[in-house]
């Protein structure tokens, strides 16, 4: 019978060596699963999402700007009610109206390769020449033969090169704005607006997708017609940018795919855009909501600027100041600029 071997004395007063608790090892296998199941969800959903977009020819033909440092997208948010059903137009108040689509609000965001992005709202009463047509003519008509000549109306009056071009229709805009769970704006006053069919009281306060868009919507509630417009359109904009891309939206896998999909099926862009030049769109949006952004809206000589031959009044641009303000953009120089 073989006999026990010895014990090494340098082994003999070492511990046992502790056998590896499957618990451990389970529970580190279920973090690491639910780690690459979040990652591959971050990755996953806006690559679905960009897939659903709907991409139009929108870019006009012949001359245009030279290109310029840094990428400039036109906004623009459509009243088009063709694809709203019965039920959804009478929900988002948009009546019935057939005719050509209209826009009640034109941004252009200019992100620079280095600086602070700028959004710059345009009156949709502003008096421009529109290619084709005689005599000045209120910038809006031009979106209601399509956003080419919108487009080219734009780079003509600026000087400036649009790269992409952005359109957010009705039902859409009030779908994000439900998706994110509403969004806080604080009124300095009471708002009564029958036309945008909202009655909102003084203060801060939540605002659902219905209320959001009479929000932006309305003309009459402020007194200051256009231009009272505008500067509500930029808040919205930006206070939607922050919170659709705030951490709660990121962690939280219900709200971050109904956000994307939803924000994705309330647009339509030009079919040249690719995926990482709309990260570039949504990443300059996000800018303008905070300390890295400025809104302004375009300089303003007269807001009662009489067209002539019956056509009504019109916003006039001062064209020195609106001439330096785009001159900065395609420089690249927008440091010196403030919003506004």
């Amino acid at each position: 019978m073989s006999q026990p071997q010895p014990i090494d004395p340098r082994y003999a007063n070492r511990p046992p060596q502790a056998r590896p608790k499957k618990r451990r090892n389970w529970f580190l296998r279920t973090v690491g699963l639910i780690v690459l199941l979040f990652i591959l969800m971050l990755v996953a959903v806006p690559l679905y999402a960009w897939s659903r977009i709907d991409k139009i020819d929108a870019m006009p033909t012949g001359s245009r700007p030279a290109e310029t440092s840094g990428t400039t997208y036109l906004m623009v948010g459509s009243d088009a009610r063709e694809d709203l059903t019965r039920a959804e137009r009478a929900r988002l108040h948009t009546g019935s109206d057939a005719g050509p689509p209209r826009t009640d609000s034109i941004m252009v965001m200019h992100v620079p390769d280095s600086g602070p992005t700028v959004l710059i709202s345009i009156p949709r009463d502003s008096a421009v020449n529109i290619p084709g047509v005689s005599g000045k003519q209120k910038i809006n008509a031009a979106f209601n033969k399509g956003p080419a000549l919108l487009i080219e109306t734009i780079e003509n009056v600026t000087g400036l090169r649009i790269d992409h071009y952005v359109e957010v229709g009705f039902g859409g805009f009030a779908s994000v704005i439900d998706s994110i769970g509403g969004i806080n704006m604080c009124l300095p006053k009471a708002m009564k607006d029958p036309q945008a069919h909202i009655n909102l009281p003084a203060g801060c306060q939540q605002l659902n997708g219905v209320n959001a868009l009479g929000y932006v919507r309305s003309r009459h509630a402020d007194g200051n017609n256009d231009f009272g417009r505008v500067e509500r359109q930029r808040a919205m904009v930006g206070a939607v940018a922050k919170k659709a891309s705030s951490p709660t939206t990121f962690l939280n896998p219900i709200r971050y795919y109904s956000v994307a999909t939803k924000g994705v099926d309330a647009l339509t862009v030009d079919k040249d855009m690719s995926l990482f030049d709309f990260i570039r769109f949504a990443r300059g949006m996000r800018a303008v909501s905070g300390s890295g952004g400025i809104t302004l809206t375009v300089p303003i000589s007269d807001d009662n600027y009489q067209l002539g031959q019956n056509r009504g009044v019109a916003v006039k641009w001062d064209t020195a100041k609106a001439k330096a303000l785009f001159n900065a953009l395609k420089s690249g120089n927008t440091t010196g600029l403030k919003s506004s």
